[in-house]
């Protein structure tokens, strides 16, 4: 795994808060995201933001760890 660090630049903007976040990512997927950036001429977080707004609703469909099933009670 590989790590990014995005990092805050400047004056905190009312419109953006920007926080620095350690994220991982297996290598074979980061150097899929990194061509893609350079492809489109954009920075890696935002491809990985725009993937984020993309997949968000069926992500919130997954159930959370502590979720219990029907079949549990």
């Amino acid at each position: 795994m590989t790590k990014i660090d995005a990092k805050a630049e400047g004056k905190p903007d009312p419109k953006s808060d920007k926080r620095k976040q350690s994220v991982y990512f297996p290598v074979d997927m980061l150097d899929e995201i990194q061509k893609e950036a350079l492809r489109q001429d954009r920075t890696v977080s935002w491809i990985v933001q725009r993937a984020w707004k993309i997949a968000r609703e069926e992500i919130l469909l997954y159930p959370s760890i502590n979720d219990t099933s029907a079949d549990e009670d």
